[in-house]
């Protein structure tokens, strides 16, 4: 039922036709998967380095079909919610200081991204990183 509502909701705040248009200008295949979200394998364009990344209900990957499954697929669809609760588009600036927080905390994207984080790092294939003033001086 939720992933219904998802759906809906991410197609009137506009943040899956925009994840369909990057499909489109990306070059990738979309095709429907379950949960009402949109997979788009054959992603070409080599911005953003990740291995999928999720607008609206479209998630994207450079990779073949059959990649999107298990626990990333489940870590996708968490950031299709999370589209959803930001109301589309403001996701985009959220998610950039998000980045930035992480940066200034440990050094990487993931591990201190809110975002992230509540889509769970494992499943999605991060490593957690402790923040900088808890590593050990060399």
């Amino acid at each position: 039922m939720w992933h219904r509502a998802r759906q809906v909701i991410n197609y009137v705040n506009l943040s899956t036709p925009l994840g369909l248009l990057i499909a489109l200008i990306g070059g990738a295949r979309p095709r429907r998967g379950g949960r009402g979200l949109i997979l788009a394998h054959g992603y070409r364009i080599p911005f953003p380095v990740a291995g999928a990344f999720t607008v609206g209900n479209v998630i994207l990957t450079r990779h073949d079909e059959g990649y999107l499954t298990g626990r990333l697929l489940d870590h996708e669809s968490r950031h299709a919610t999370q589209w959803a609760a930001c109301v589309g588009l403001p996701m985009l600036v959220l998610y950039v200081l998000a980045v930035g927080l992480s940066y200034a905390v440990c050094g990487d994207h993931a591990s201190w991204n809110p975002f992230e984080r509540l889509a769970d790092l494992e499943d999605g294939g991060y490593a957690r990183q402790s923040a900088r003033w808890r590593r050990p001086r060399e």
